[in-house]
């Protein structure tokens, strides 16, 4: 069966000619992107705290998560009450805006807010319209500052400051508009926003981060290895990655030493015992946010390789300033 998904995006990125007759569509989709956008910034509302916006431009997994968690921690150090507020995609909760338990369904609350509320040990409150999450947000939790995980285009959202992840090594591909190319928004757009983040490389006018891996994390048990003795122990991995851009995480474990047998999964995938059941029993490991959907399979094969946003905390800090600084006193 064809994976016309995966064949869409290498043509967004590595070229296709099949995708010439998309481009009217596309153009017409970034003239209404940027109609909206110039609204937006007519209205010019201010937000009743202040909100900074992580997003993209690009469709697929650009590294937004882990700036999240590592931002909402360094606000948590700076002693401010940080609250996240989120789409919550891939959930199917009863009643929204809701706020995430650690205990939750990921099947309910989605798979990244329930991520970033155990990781970085803060409020995630959850609605489609952000707007009515951020409202939320501020009557329960009082918060000094609210980070919004994507959001970019949800223009609803009032914001102080805005904030873009790349994925430094795929770019922008073609450079188009939905559907003719991966942008949600035209590429004029990166140079009106607060700071640029490139994953993974440079870019230009942006500030490089790279996502660090930690240890290996048995799902079962919580035995934890480093990288050298789970390759002494194992050496060949199944890698299962039902993320936006599975292969950077293969990647990841390549460079780990392992040798590895990748398996990408649709992102958000709702994962079964069956989806990882490969027969000859090597290990399989998975990202931290495919983990949590996983973490009640009864398999001591599963392991999951945590990585953390590494940025200078001065980076950090100068994000986290720029949103409180654009809320008038």
């Amino acid at each position: 069966m064809v994976d016309w998904r995966r064949r869409v995006e290498r043509g967004w990125y590595e070229g296709s000619g099949w995708l010439t007759p998309l481009r009217p569509l596309g153009w017409l989709v970034g003239r209404v992107a940027g109609r909206r956008l110039r609204r937006f910034r007519r209205r010019a509302e201010r937000p009743p705290v202040p909100v900074l916006v992580v997003g993209n431009v690009a469709v697929g997994g650009t590294g937004k998560t882990p700036l999240v968690i590592a931002l909402a921690r360094r606000a948590r150090e700076r002693g401010l009450n940080p609250v996240v507020i989120s789409r919550g995609y891939g959930g199917r909760a009863d009643t929204y805006p809701r706020v995430v338990a650690l205990h939750d369904d990921p099947r309910e609350v989605g798979d990244e807010p329930l991520l970033i509320a155990r990781r970085a040990a803060v409020p995630v409150v959850l609605a489609p319209q952000r707007d009515r999450a951020l409202r939320r947000a501020v009557t329960e939790f009082q918060p000094d500052l609210v980070i919004s995980d994507d959001g970019l285009q949800h223009y609803a959202l009032p914001r102080s400051s805005e904030v873009v992840v790349i994925d430094a090594r795929r770019g922008l591909g073609n450079q188009r508009c939905l559907p003719a190319g991966p942008l949600r928004e035209p590429a004029s757009r990166l140079s009106q926003v607060d700071f640029l983040v490139a994953n993974g490389g440079a870019w230009p006018g942006a500030t490089t981060m790279h996502l660090v891996p930690g240890d290996l994390v048995r799902l079962r048990d919580g035995e934890t290895l480093d990288a050298a003795a789970f390759r002494e122990r194992y050496g060949a991995v199944h890698g299962v990655a039902g993320i936006g851009n599975p292969e950077r995480f293969f990647r990841t474990l390549a460079l780990l030493g392992l040798a590895v047998t990748p398996h990408a999964f649709a992102d958000h995938h709702g994962f079964t015992a069956a989806d990882l059941d490969f027969a000859d029993g090597r290990p399989v490991i998975m990202t931290e946010k495919d983990a949590v959907k996983c973490r009640d399979f009864d398999d001591p094969r599963l392991w999951m390789l945590p990585v953390h946003a590494n940025l200078p905390p001065a980076t950090l800090d100068a994000m986290i300033d720029r949103a409180l600084q654009s809320q008038p006193q």
